[in-house]
């Protein structure tokens, strides 16, 4: 069964934990700017958004490639980078829809996360449990709980300010 991370952007602290383990994990070094998860800060709202390549299944980075240097792996089913082929053009992070893959300019190449080849450490180390790893098909239905709580919680607001009329 595919497995995928599933981010709660609600339980996010802002502590940035998932980059640095994230930067250590690939590139040995703890730098945020190196990580493939990104927070990204909604000043605002103040909310942090947790960004990681959501391993589409019909991937426009893996489409638009011009090298051929992005693949699924079978066995895990996630898209990843072939950096003997990448060529590091940048088209894949221009066509990304998510603006999940970066461009490492101090490694010279392409970032995107690869589930740590099935261990993803940002899961493994996010506190308030903001990241987890879960079967596709139950992150389907986990955003359709959340979606009808909301839609019932927006139901009682609207009947609450009507009735006040």
């Amino acid at each position: 069964m595919a497995k995928m991370l599933m981010i709660n952007y609600e339980k996010c602290t802002g502590c940035r934990q998932c980059e640095l383990v994230c930067s250590v994990q690939h590139e040995g070094v703890s730098n945020p700017s190196r990580s493939r998860i990104n927070i990204i800060k909604w000043e605002a709202e103040g909310l942090y958004i947790p960004i990681a390549c959501q391993q589409c299944e019909d991937a426009p980075c893996m489409s638009i490639c011009p090298m051929k240097a992005i693949s699924r792996d079978k066995a895990l089913d996630y898209v990843k980078v072939d950096y003997d082929k990448c060529i590091g053009c940048r088209t894949c992070v221009t066509v990304c829809p998510f603006g999940a893959m970066s461009f490492d300019v101090i490694g010279k190449k392409i970032a995107k996360c690869d589930l740590c080849e099935g261990e993803p450490q940002c899961v493994r180390f996010c506190e308030v449990k903001a990241v987890d790893y879960i079967e596709a098909d139950r992150q389907s239905l986990l955003k359709k709980r959340d979606a009808a709580f909301r839609q019932s919680l927006a139901q009682k607001k609207a009947s609450t300010i009507e009735a006040e009329l």
